[in-house]
């Protein structure tokens, strides 16, 4: 097929997607995640856009970000240019950054190549299957019968292993039994609770179904295609790479893996993974508070400066954020282990919202 073809098409999809996604977004707030473990609140703010900064004093707010917490680096990308790039402490280009659960966002993807290149027959595929030497000792029909997009979800039902049970689960010997063996507290498909557990179990359904390691598989279909660089990556005690969490990437490729998401998939000419599971995987399912709805696959959902975010969020500020609107990524490490990030990232994101975000959207009506 002509290449003018394909633009045309490609075209008509990332308007038709995101254009749905927009639709949907009405009632979103901050991220389920977001609110659980930073305390950030909606701030509410949807500043006049022309009352948005131009582009040298929006960069002297990245250069100096850093003054507002443990900032790492901020890099962001508009109309497929990075416009601003900020390292800070002992970040550079070159190192990879544990982006911690952003991992999970990461994986998503993963899950839906997996289902298009035929390793996994989709959503609905229940995972008793993958587990038959578990489930021949201890049969549970109800475990059995949960599917991949309970775990993508995070509506498994089973218990949590995430927050104050992720040490017990980390330090025990079969990370795949012990989230098995972990009872139903919650209704499969119906009742969220965020937990590693089931990102895990992703990987090691990933891995089994199609015969390579997750790292193998997301290098050859994903990392590989892009030209992005993996750094470190755990692994569990029985050798499956940990699903949903301490991945290390470098900053610039933390913005490709937005534009690509933001492009419907496809990068430089490539369609990575497809533009309906694009739509599908951060089309909100789900939410931790009543009423609130802004959670897809192993995506989040948000409002800034009155446009749809789409993000994928890490413990301690590790941050995939992508404005579809006004063409935009921007991504955001912190150091590990610094104190007092909960308070720093709620400035972060109301600077988002009252000044980088409406100084993008200005930038880009001018272009």
């Amino acid at each position: 097929m002509k290449l003018w073809i394909l633009s045309v098409i490609a075209g008509i999809l990332l308007g038709i997607g995101w254009a749905f996604l927009r639709d949907t977004s009405a009632d979103l707030n901050t991220s389920t995640e977001a609110v659980k473990n930073d305390d950030l609140e909606n701030t509410g703010i949807s500043p006049a856009m022309e009352s948005a900064v131009d582009e040298d004093s929006l960069l002297s707010v990245t250069a100096t970000l850093d003054q507002i917490g443990p900032i790492s680096s901020i890099l962001i990308s508009q109309d497929g240019e990075i416009v601003a790039e900020e390292y800070f402490g002992r970040m550079n280009a070159n190192r990879t950054h544990n982006i911690k659960s952003a991992s999970k966002s990461v994986l998503s993807i993963l899950i839906g190549i997996a289902i298009e290149e035929g390793y996994l027959q989709g959503v609905d595929q229940q995972i008793g299957e993958f587990f038959p030497d578990y489930f021949e000792s201890k049969p549970d029909s109800a475990k059995m019968a949960i599917t991949i997009g309970d775990l993508l979800t995070m509506r498994s039902g089973l218990e949590s292993t995430s927050r104050g049970s992720y040490g017990r689960w980390v330090i025990s010997d079969n990370w795949i039994e012990y989230k098995l063996d972990r009872p139903l507290t919650g209704r499969p498909g119906l009742d969220r609770d965020y937990s590693t557990g089931n990102t895990h179990l992703l990987s090691v359904i990933l891995t089994r179904a199609s015969g390579m390691s997750t790292r193998s598989f997301a290098n050859r279909y994903l990392f590989d295609p892009m030209d992005i660089q993996l750094g470190g990556w755990d692994r569990d005690p029985q050798g499956y790479y940990l699903g949903g969490n301490n991945m290390a990437l470098r900053p610039r490729d933390m913005v490709k893996i937005g534009e690509m998401m933001m492009n419907m998939g496809d990068y430089n000419g490539q369609q990575i993974v497809s533009p309906e599971w694009i739509v599908e995987s951060v089309t909100p399912v789900t939410g931790r508070r009543p009423g609130v709805i802004n959670y897809g696959y192993l995506w989040f959902r948000r409002e800034s400066a009155g446009l749809d975010m789409v993000y994928a969020y890490g413990n301690g500020g590790q941050y995939i954020l992508i404005i579809p609107e006004i063409e935009s990524v921007i991504t955001v490490t912190t150091r590990i282990g610094a104190s007092g990030t909960r308070s720093y990232r709620r400035e972060l994101f109301r600077l988002f919202d009252s000044t980088i975000v409406p100084g993008l959207y200005q930038l880009h009506e001018v272009t």
